[in-house]
């Protein structure tokens, strides 16, 4: 089990010594159960920290900000950033060492292990206790879980409270760290894939019209692509801003300038957006959800790219971010890969 205190005593040593500058972690929403991402500066904040299933964020979006800081500092602080990551953040924070955004360095892991759980999913919990206030939240040994709620305690099951992609999580505990604490307990609730059986079930017909209904649906706030830790680009392929072209822009400054989508969501558009999107992040989603917990709309965005993560596993027996020393799976081959799929 996490001991918190430890967690805390390990924070206040980095800070004290000065081996960290910062400490990416948790801290309690003072508004509702949930966590919310903490930036500790001083020892002396540090028992602001929590970890708990409500630590829902994926921290690592907050070191590839943290980089760009570093960029456009004339001054930046050289000290490496702690951070405290699950074992799906873990794995965002490998493709990051691959693609070789970040430095190891640059970073001190203090890894957690979700051991016999994962995290919260707020829209089923919310849906759960139909908007009342939770006092407590306890996972017991058994899979269940106990909401205490207007005085009285509600018991659950995982499958009713955990995030998707908790159920199917093959990384429960950090796969790179400096120290780890909990168990290194390795749990899938049900299969790896589970999740688009539905999808890959259905007809050509059928499928178009699933997702011609849900990004009917898509506004283009490009939520998803903010809160992705993979999405670091200066400027997106999809929503240029440096290479805008406006009414004054002569003719032969238009020519030298590529417009892929037009802005306005529509439909057509929203699927470029997405498809383009999905295909930037093959070989290199590792399953953390983000993008379809904010999505406001509520798109199920996260079988689009378990799609593309199966696909990945089945061809090329590649699994993203367990090893940063490997390639990245757009960036390498083999003479065995499969060719079929060549027209």
């Amino acid at each position: 089990m996490v001991n918190l205190e430890d967690l805390k005593m390990e924070a206040k040593r980095l800070l004290n010594d000065g081996t960290v500058s910062t400490i990416i972690g948790y801290t309690r929403n003072p508004n509702n159960m949930m966590s919310v991402p903490a930036f500790i500066h001083k020892a002396e904040e540090v028992d602001r920290l929590v970890w708990d299933p409500t630590c829902v964020y994926n921290l690592v979006r907050f070191l590839v900000d943290q980089k760009r800081k570093e960029q456009a500092s004339p001054d930046p602080d050289k000290k490496p950033v702690g951070i405290i990551l699950k074992g799906c953040d873990s794995r965002a924070l490998v493709v990051l060492l691959q693609e070789e955004f970040l430095k190891r360095e640059d970073v001190y892991i203090l890894g957690v292990s979700c051991e016999n759980s994962g995290v919260i999913d707020q829209k089923k919990l919310m849906k759960k206790v139909s908007g009342r206030k939770i006092k407590k939240i306890q996972f017991e040994k058994d899979g269940k879980i106990i909401l205490e709620v207007d005085g009285k305690k509600i018991k659950t099951s995982e499958q009713e409270l955990l995030a998707e992609r908790c159920l199917e999580c093959q990384a429960n505990f950090p796969v790179i760290k400096d120290i780890t604490f909990g168990e290194e307990i390795n749990k899938s609730i049900q299969a790896p894939f589970g999740s688009i059986d539905k999808m890959e079930s259905m007809g050509e017909a059928e499928r178009w019209t699933f997702w011609k209904d849900q990004f009917d649906k898509c506004i283009r706030c490009y939520a998803c692509r903010s809160v992705c830790p993979m999405c670091y680009c200066e400027e997106c392929v999809v929503d240029t801003i440096q290479y805008a072209v406006n009414a004054d822009t002569p003719a032969e400054e238009k020519a030298q300038k590529i417009k892929w989508i037009e802005k306005s969501p529509i439909t057509s558009e929203n699927f470029v957006y997405h498809m383009i999107r999905a295909m930037h992040l093959a070989g290199r989603c590792i399953d953390c959800g983000e993008c379809e917990r904010v999505c406001p709309v509520e798109i199920p965005i996260r079988l689009i790219n378990k799609k593309l993560e199966k696909e990945a596993k089945e061809l090329f027996e590649y699994e993203a971010g367990y090893d940063p020393e490997q390639p990245s799976l757009v960036s390498s081959y083999r003479d065995e890969d499969p060719e079929d799929f060549i027209r």
